[in-house]
């Protein structure tokens, strides 16, 4: 790609400010893969003042021009499919297939939802003698995570552009070389100049400024609720809107008429996805005391069936974790649960069998935990299950819910009415029943330490709308 060191404000490639570079690292090699341009505060002040002045006829284009350009859009990304799992597979380790068939998709189905929903919203509401209409909230700062990269990236940008926002785009520092195509495809789907720009970098240099920019109308955030609370911090002094899509622990309850076989492998594959790297990932697996052993030799086969390897190679089930980072943390929190005495049923430290470079982790399950224990309270982000016995119904809720965070959880029972009433009693954004698959038309985000706001479809669309108040709009005059 050509334009590593470059960023993309008001609608062309530009030099930054300054010099600095990050070295983005294939995470199956531990080799530099690219280097990028580092941005600063100036490269921000000039990227959202090119999306102040583009919003002032961007933000007044017509329902069918917006329509238009999300259509090219998508063709466009069409065309592009093949380079973006490259760089997916490359900067973040995800397996080629699972890039092409994941991944890329993810993001396209979000442009596509995007489509649909600006095709049929209604932006204005009569309430007696008042119009309620709903307005793009103006310059939009998005930061986005490098797990699902292109996922998050098409759940903001296509929602932005549909309500008649501009924005500045900071990906992930980690995982930005599916970024720089996605701008490029952008680009030649004709985005206006200043509607889409683009800044990679830090958080600390980059993520900072734009939450913290009193020209930035709105900040949208997916990244660890650590970080997550820097940047509504930075925010508060200007009293913008933060959107919020943060961390989880979500619990997985297999109730006790449940079909254990079918559930324990759906749960050991759903929480070993894309390495475990997933925010919504079902890494608590609550099961009745009484049927454990069972849930753990099902448990144990299915992690030792789940194949660790090269990203490019067919056979591959997961890749390596995206950095060094991540591998070390996720060491520590198996090393914690060792240590407090959780049974370590497969896997364990280290890297898995015939790996001495990469950052690969081996597939992990621990059984006889605890709710109070590190591996059951803190997001490890890798492939590590915790299996937690319960007692009863009322046992599973409270340690289902008895967590700080309320992203996702999931119930499975041969009774679907069971199911449905343990799942409006779990403190959650989202609850999958009986193996349901997530839909983008729903709404995606938490409760409680996991996010303010919500992503996907009608409800993603909206977090970018401002609502006024019309009063006496429809008043018939005399």
């Amino acid at each position: 790609m050509p334009h590593h060191h470059e960023f993309y404000i008001d609608g062309q490639w530009v030099v930054p400010a300054g010099q600095n570079v990050i070295d983005v690292i294939n995470p199956a090699t531990e080799e530099t893969a690219a280097t990028i341009a580092a941005g600063g505060a100036v490269d921000v002040e000039r990227a959202v003042a090119a999306a102040r002045r583009a919003f002032s006829s961007y933000g007044q284009t017509r329902r069918g021009e917006r329509l238009d350009l999300l259509t090219t859009i998508i063709a466009a990304y069409r065309r592009r499919s093949d380079d973006l799992a490259e760089a997916i597979s490359t900067e973040m380790g995800a397996p080629l297939a699972f890039a092409r068939e994941r991944h890329v998709p993810a993001g396209l189905g979000h442009l596509q939802r995007t489509v649909e929903v600006l095709n049929t919203y209604e932006f204005d509401e009569a309430i007696n003698e008042t119009l309620i209409t709903r307005e793009p909230i103006g310059v939009c700062g998005l930061i986005t995570p490098w797990n699902w990269p292109l996922n998050q990236i098409a759940c903001k940008v296509g929602p932005a552009l549909a309500a008649g926002c501009t924005m500045v785009l900071k990906p992930s520092e980690v995982a930005p070389l599916s970024a720089l195509i996605f701008t490029e495809i952008l680009h030649e789907a004709g985005v206006p100049a200043g509607v889409f720009n683009l800044i990679n970098g830090d958080g600390p240099h980059v993520g900072q400024a734009l939450a913290s920019h009193p020209d930035v109308d709105m900040i949208s955030f997916t990244g660890s609720t650590r970080a997550g609370t820097l940047v509504a911090k930075a925010a508060a002094d200007t009293v913008k809107r933060v959107h919020q899509e943060l961390g989880g622990k979500s619990p997985n309850i297999l109730l006790d008429d449940a079909d254990v076989e079918a559930a324990v492998t759906h749960a050991v594959r759903t929480c070993f996805g894309n390495s475990g790297q997933s925010c919504n990932a079902p890494t608590r697996l609550l099961v009745p005391l009484d049927r454990q052993d069972d849930v753990v030799a099902i448990a144990r086969r299915i992690a030792e069936e789940t194949v660790v390897g090269n990203p490019r190679s067919a056979s591959t089930t997961i890749g390596p974790v995206v950095s060094e980072l991540q591998f070390t943390r996720i060491q520590s929190l198996i090393e914690a649960g060792i240590a407090e005495g959780a049974t370590l049923v497969t896997g364990g430290l280290g890297r898995p069998a015939g790996f001495d470079r990469g950052y690969y982790v081996r597939p992990t399950v621990f059984a006889n935990v605890r709710n109070d224990m590190s591996i059951a309270r803190e997001e490890i982000f890798g492939p590590v299950l915790s299996i937690l016995p319960y007692k009863d119904e009322e046992d599973a809720i409270r340690i289902a819910n008895d967590t700080v965070y309320g992203l996702s959880s999931y119930v499975t029972s041969s009774d679907p009415e069971r199911a449905r009433r343990v799942a409006r009693r779990i403190r959650a954004g989202m609850v999958h029943l009986n193996g349901a698959r997530g839909d983008n038309a729903a709404a995606f985000g938490g409760y409680k330490r996991s996010g303010n706001g919500r992503e996907w479809g009608r409800f993603g669309f909206e977090e970018f709308l401002e609502t006024k108040s019309m009063f006496g709009y429809l008043a018939q005059s005399h």
